[in-house]
C-alpha cells in the first residue's frame, strides 16, 4: 500500500524569492526606510518644478496655470504669517471633531446591535444600505433646508461621511466574532455584558479602528466639499476662494493642509488603535 506522505510542499523558487525580498525589505533599518520616503517626495516635486516651469503639454494634461514649488512656498509662508490660517484651521478642525465624534458614538452603538442582533440587522441595516450609496454633495441642500445654520448644515456633513464606514467595519468585526469563544466564555458562566467586553469586543476592534480611520478620511473630504459650498471659513472655503480669485498657489496650499491634517488625524487613531491593541502584532512593517 503507497505511504502518504505528510512532509511540506517544496516552496517554488520564484515564492522563495519573493519572500526573502519582502524580509529583506522589512529588515532594512527605520533609517534608510525613512530617507528612501524622504528621497520619494523630493523626486517628486523635481517632477513637478520641471513640468511646472517648463509647462509641459501632454495633450490631455497640461501645466500651463499650475505653479511651481517656490511659488507655493511663498504663498504658504504668507499664509502662516496671517491670522487667517488659524481662524481656517480652528473652523475646520472643530466641524471635522464634532462631526466625527457624533459618527463614532452612533456608528459604533448601532455596529455592535447590528452585529449582535437579528431583529436589529432587519430593521437597521437596509435603510443604511439605501443611504449608504447618497453621495456627500446630494446630503448638502437637505442639510441647509433642515438646520437652521451653516455650521451644523457642514457638521451634518462631516457626521454623515464618518457614520457608514465606522457601522459596516464594526458590524464586519462583531458579526465575525468566533463563535466558540463566546460559546466558551457563556459556559463559563459569563454574562451578555461580560461576553461584549471581554469577547466581542477585542475581537472586533482591528475591525472597528479600521473604520474609524477610513471614516476620518472621509469626514475630510465631506467637510472640505461642503465648505466649498457654505462655508465662510475654513480650509476648504479657503481653497475654494484661491480658485475664484485665481490664485493658483493658494489652492495647492490649501490642498496641502488638507492632506496634512487628514493624514496626522488617521496617524493618531492608527496609533492609539496599536497602543490599544497590544495583543495584535502589526502585518506590514511601517
Amino acid at each position: 500500500m503507497a505511504r502518504c506522505s505528510t512532509s511540506r510542499p517544496r516552496a517554488s523558487p520564484s515564492s522563495r524569492a519573493g519572500e526573502a525580498m519582502a524580509t529583506a525589505i522589512n529588515a532594512r533599518p527605520a533609517g534608510i526606510r525613512w530617507m528612501v520616503r524622504a528621497l520619494s517626495i523630493l523626486a517628486y516635486i523635481t517632477l513637478w518644478q520641471v513640468a511646472s516651469t517648463t509647462h509641459l503639454n501632454l495633450g490631455i494634461v497640461t501645466f500651463r496655470n499650475v505653479p511651481p514649488p517656490i511659488e507655493v512656498v511663498q504663498s504658504a509662508l504668507a499664509l502662516f504669517r496671517s491670522p487667517k490660517l488659524t481662524a481656517h484651521v480652528t473652523s475646520s478642525l472643530w466641524r471635522v471633531f464634532a462631526g466625527y465624534g457624533a459618527a463614532v458614538v452612533i456608528g459604533v452603538i448601532l455596529g455592535f446591535a447590528i452585529g449582535r442582533s437579528r431583529a436589529a440587522s432587519d430593521l437597521l441595516l437596509p435603510p443604511l444600505e439605501l443611504l449608504r450609496p447618497i453621495p456627500a454633495v446630494a446630503w448638502i441642500p437637505l442639510s441647509i433646508l433642515i438646520f437652521p445654520s451653516s455650521e451644523l448644515s457642514m457638521i451634518y456633513i462631516t457626521f454623515i461621511g464618518a457614520l457608514f464606514p465606522i457601522v459596516l467595519n464594526t458590524v464586519h468585526g462583531v458579526a465575525n466574532v468566533d463563535r466558540r469563544l463566546v460559546a466558551s466564555a457563556r459556559s463559563l458562566g459569563a454574562g451578555e455584558l461580560a461576553i461584549l467586553r471581554e469577547v466581542v469586543l477585542p475581537d472586533a476592534a482591528p475591525s472597528i479602528v479600521t473604520g474609524l480611520a477610513i471614516g476620518m478620511g472621509t469626514s475630510w473630504f465631506c467637510l472640505v466639499t461642503a465648505e466649498m459650498i457654505s462655508g465662510q471659513f475654513g480650509i476648504g472655503y479657503y481653497t475654494w476662494e484661491a480658485y475664484t480669485l485665481q490664485n493658483y498657489a493658494d489652492i495647492i496650499v490649501g490642498m496641502l493642509i488638507i492632506g496634512l491634517l487628514g493624514m496626522g488625524s488617521s496617524w493618531l487613531l492608527t496609533t492609539a488603535g496599536r497602543l490599544l491593541m497590544p495583543w495584535r502584532s502589526p502585518k506590514v512593517a511601517r
